[in-house]
């Protein structure tokens, strides 16, 4: 089994099989063909293609929404409510701001064509479609040169009549739809609209992208490779019924990350007084994304992506522009600033030699924090001289030394990534101090100390093979779906038939998409479901999940308290949404690999001495590599511990030991 994340400055590799254990690799990731890299790493790692199955954990839709590229689409919509997605909602993200800047919709007004139907909140039909104002519309799409239409008909989710019809004549016609009620069958139009397009948006290029993979990488290998790609949610799909469902892909990288932390979290062990909570930070070349967890995947359902509301299942996490490759520079008002720009994969870091922009990871090289010899272990040189010369033309700007300048850029890049982990913890009741930070990514361990100590974080969790954690942790994920359903009625007896029905109808739908042919001729229980439902008290705004059983009510009461404060039983409930999740528990994938193990070795230059520079001045710095570490022995700062994958930097008054899980456990202090 062989996993892929394919980052903005890397593409990362894990291998894995019960014969040959666990095997890492990273290749440069080529963004203006992504393919590229993934081709060349499997070529590197798995030359026979004796690995059949592929998890990959993709960008494409999240490059092509932040870039804009994505497909010509047109909009059908009911007569009238062409501007939805222009007018949005009333709630303003900086309520004094004078002059607000919101993102354009990503369909212009001249491409959203109304056809003349209505359907009302039951489902009832007030004016039906008719086959001639839908033909009437596709004439004009394919007259405006569209290649993808978004078909989002006004309560659709009580109905999906009329939108089937328009959805049936426009893939007759050859265009890629997406249909709203697929997309996102639940009640609030904006939302729904918006998911859609965006799903119109991505989904062609996501389509072509991924079949063409697939053909690549089968190659003619026997058994042919299969390809599984990660969704939002931590969960994996068929490449087809990814390409179907592209906007549920929009944070597939960070999700292998979480799905990873969570395996951590499991092992009690390994996070000592913090027990099973964790604080995931992930920082990469581009990013950093950070999650909290107690012990399993952190979910929503509710999230944004560029100013627009993302309302699909997707893992709880909180990203900001601050990687390695963040770029340093002087604002128009003398100050620094780092990001949200990135160097990205090409022309990357200027260390890397050939950015002439100057990074996150270049004032780490010269503050002596990353290995002069290069990194993956030698095979990627660094340039310090091309750094060390952008850094002196900015230091000069803000009238600095260039140490100074450098420390300056990993401070600014530090507070925006504590904000970031303030914005999971703190900002939502948790106090940081009772959690482990487990930092990955190729660049979290050069920060975590220093976050660390400004949260009042004692223990930091370092995994193996850090660099290519999010990898690892997509081979946990399971085959899974989720699939939700709008109902908007008063809880009650007499409700339990109804929404037994749809549950019923919804697993009907996923045993006929995850287990395709099977379906007809395997017993259920090889999905397991899990219920859910989003309650409100009846005249609220906005609902909260809970799990959907026997204790519906009184969950529902308990998660009101812990949210808003108080609970009030005696008011009615309104059953907003139903949820259900269907997963494998035995993956068509196959067996999960268990947690590396840490097994010192001997080798020649295990250790080295280095300098670095701290609280002002150059100090000695010891440099060790990783696996020689002697379980339980105690390494003192300041020191680099070298791995292939990462580097993890351990300042004055830090020590680090391997655990019994094989983590790097990095503490302040004794």
């Amino acid at each position: 089994m062989i996993a892929i994340d394919t980052g903005g400055t890397f593409t990362d590799f894990v291998r894995w099989s019960e014969s040959t254990g666990l095997r890492i690799h990273k290749e440069r990731s080529t963004p203006d063909d992504p393919a590229a890299s993934i081709l060349q790493g499997l070529a590197v790692l798995d030359p026979e293609g004796e690995e059949p199955v592929v998890v990959y954990g993709t960008t494409l839709a999240t490059n092509a929404l932040l870039t804009r590229s994505g497909a010509n689409v047109c909009v059908l919509t009911t007569a009238g409510f062409e501007d939805v997605l222009e007018i949005g909602r009333q709630a303003r993200p900086r309520l004094y701001d004078l002059h607000p800047v919101r993102p354009a919709p990503l369909v212009p007004a001249d491409r959203r064509l109304g056809v003349d139907e209505r359907i009302d909140t039951a489902g009832k039909v007030l004016r039906p479609l008719r086959r001639a104002e839908v033909e009437r519309a596709l004439d004009r799409v394919k007259t405006l040169g569209a290649d993808s239409v978004a078909v989002c008909l006004l309560n659709a989710f009580a109905s999906p009549r009329h939108e089937r019809m328009a959805a049936r004549l426009a893939r007759a016609r050859g265009f890629d739809t997406s249909v709203s009620h697929e997309v996102l069958n639940e009640f609030r139009e904006y939302d729904r609209f918006t998911a859609t397009v965006m799903n119109a948006f991505t989904s062609p290029l996501l389509g072509r992208f991924l079949a063409r993979l697939e053909r690549a990488i089968a190659g003619a290998t026997r058994p042919r490779r299969r390809l599984w790609v990660i969704q939002s949610d931590g969960g994996m799909l068929p490449p087809a019924l990814a390409a179907r469902f592209a906007v549920r892909t929009v944070l597939s990288g960070p999700a292998g990350g979480v799905t990873g932390a969570v395996q951590v979290a499991r092992r009690a062990d390994s996070t000592g007084r913090a027990g099973r909570r964790l604080i995931a930070f992930d920082m990469g070349g581009t990013s950093t994304d950070v999650s909290l967890t107690t012990g399993s995947v952190p979910l929503m359902t509710e999230g944004s992506f560029e100013g627009f509301p993302l309302r699909v299942p997707m893992v709880d996490v909180h990203s900001v522009g601050a990687g390695g490759g963040s770029i340093a520079r002087v604002g128009a008002d003398g100050r620094l600033r780092v990001g949200p720009e990135s160097a990205g994969a090409d022309p990357g870091p200027a260390c890397y030699g050939r950015g002439e922009e100057l990074t996150v990871t270049d004032a780490n090289l010269l503050l002596g924090r990353l290995d002069p010899r290069g990194l993956l272990d030698g095979t990627c040189p660094l340039d310090a001289a091309r750094a060390a010369r952008l850094l002196a033309r900015l230091a000069r700007k803000l009238g600095l030394s260039p140490e100074a300048a450098a420390e300056g850029i990993v401070r600014v890049a530090n507070a925006r990534m504590e904000a970031a982990i303030r914005a999971v913890s703190i900002e939502r009741g948790h106090d940081p101090r009772g959690f482990a930070l487990l930092a990955f990514g190729g660049c979290g361990g050069l920060h975590a100390c220093a976050l660390a100590s400004a949260l009042g974080i004692r223990d930091v969790l370092v995994p193996p093979h850090p660099g290519v954690f999010s990898a690892f942790g997509m081979l946990h994920a399971p085959v899974s779906r989720t699939y939700s359903e709008s109902v908007l009625a008063p809880w009650g007896p007499g409700l339990a038939p109804r929404t037994e029905a749809s549950f019923r109808a919804m697993e009907t739908r996923a045993r006929a998409e995850l287990l395709g042919r099977r379906a007809s001729t395997v017993a259920g229980r090889e999905l397991r479901f899990e219920r859910g439902a989003d309650l409100r008290y009846q005249g609220q705004s906005f609902e909260l999940a809970v799990p959907y059983g026997a204790r519906l009510e009184r969950d529902f009461h308990a998660a009101h308290r812990r949210a808003y404060g108080y609970a009030d039983p005696a008011r009615p409930i309104e059953v907003v949404t139903l949820r259900l999740r269907a997963s494998e528990p035995r993956a068509k994938a196959g067996p999960r690999p268990a947690a590396p193990t840490h097994r010192p070795r001997t080798a020649r230059h295990a250790e080295a001495a280095g300098r670095v520079y701290e609280s002002g001045r150059w100090r000695p710095c010891l440099h060790i590599r990783r696996e020689t570490m002697p379980n339980g022995r105690r390494v003192a700062g300041p020191a680099l511990v070298l791995e292939y994958s990462a580097t993890t930097y351990l300042p004055a008054g830090w020590n680090a030991r391997i655990d019994t899980a094989g983590n790097l456990r990095l503490r302040e202090g004794k």
